[in-house]
């Protein structure tokens, strides 16, 4: 049952991760002084801390139907520990990440469980922790469909892993670009700036775990300029550091907006179409934003 709580990969990545931080703050003393701010960096501390916390049952609840998918999955008995279904499996959980990240950024509901990623105003490794906590909820419905291709749940949790410590380490500026080859196929700390950007050309880009491919095949993608530096944060930023308002202050906005509209067919929307929509405002949602400025 320990396993199912938390893997190994978890725990020997603290101890690196706080590591990072560190030498990321003695790094930003001489080059960006702002770079990190105390208050913020203990909110994104609070954010991953619980997160792990909200996760621990959906984790169970998700191995718990993984396995019973994998022993239908007519593929169990093909599908095991070689190299190829590692190979495989790496792209497919990338595939998944992607679309649940993008997810996250168009339907408000998901939205609301992923925003205090998004509402620090630092792009640094603090804030690679500053993890979703609502989104713990809905996270691994992402990844249903292969235990039914014959991964084994070990297999699925083990990549996922794997892909959230790479994730950390592009959550930084003192990376500029890498080869471009690099730049073309990976998620770099690039892309993944652009990511965290609140200009308009750069929102609800680049959703990409590990590879950037899926964005641009799915046409998601935007490159960082180097003629719009990107300004990190949310639309509309949140003004505080308190934790339960960070952790909770779209799930308060969702609400206030069901309380506005008018009929069922509004709060339907204001849930399930993407942020930034209102019945009786104009339309701030990021592709609209995007169409009328550029």
């Amino acid at each position: 049952m320990e396993e199912f709580l938390q893997d190994d990969l978890a725990i020997v990545a603290v101890p690196i991760y706080a590591l990072a931080i560190f030498l990321e703050m003695r790094w930003s003393r001489k080059r960006d002084p702002s770079l990190y701010r105390r208050d913020d960096l203990i909110a994104s501390l609070a954010m991953g801390a619980l997160s792990i916390i909200v996760e621990i049952l959906p984790r169970l609840a998700a191995l718990a139907v993984m396995w019973q998918l994998h022993e239908w999955s007519p593929l169990r008995d093909v599908v095991g520990r070689q190299w190829w279904a590692w190979l495989a499996l790496f792209f497919l959980d990338d595939l998944s990440y992607y679309w649940f990240h993008r997810s996250n950024h168009e339907v408000r509901l998901l939205w609301a469980g992923h925003v205090n990623h998004h509402s620090s105003q630092h792009m640094n490794f603090g804030t690679a922790l500053r993890q979703g906590v609502g989104e713990r909820l809905h996270k691994f419905l992402f990844w249903l469909w292969l235990p039914l291709l014959g991964f084994d749940p070990a297999m699925i949790i083990t990549m996922i892993s794997l892909s959230l410590f790479y994730q950390f380490w592009i959550h930084t500026k003192a990376v500029h670009r890498l080869h471009p080859w690099v730049e073309a196929v990976f998620n770099t700390p690039s892309h993944h700036r652009v990511h965290h950007g609140s200009n308009v050309r750069y929102l609800d880009r680049n959703h990409g775990g590990v590879l950037i491919i899926w964005d641009r095949l799915f046409g998601t993608f935007s490159p960082e300029r180097d003629d719009e530096p990107v300004v990190y944060g949310l639309t509309s930023n949140i003004g505080t550091d308190s934790i339960p308002v960070v952790a909770t202050h779209e799930y308060v906005s969702i609400w206030r907006d069901l309380k506005r509209a008018d009929n069922w067919r509004d709060r339907l929307r204001y849930l399930f179409l993407a942020p930034g929509w209102s019945h009786d405002g104009p339309d701030k949602r990021a592709n609209t934003l995007r169409a009328k400025a550029l």
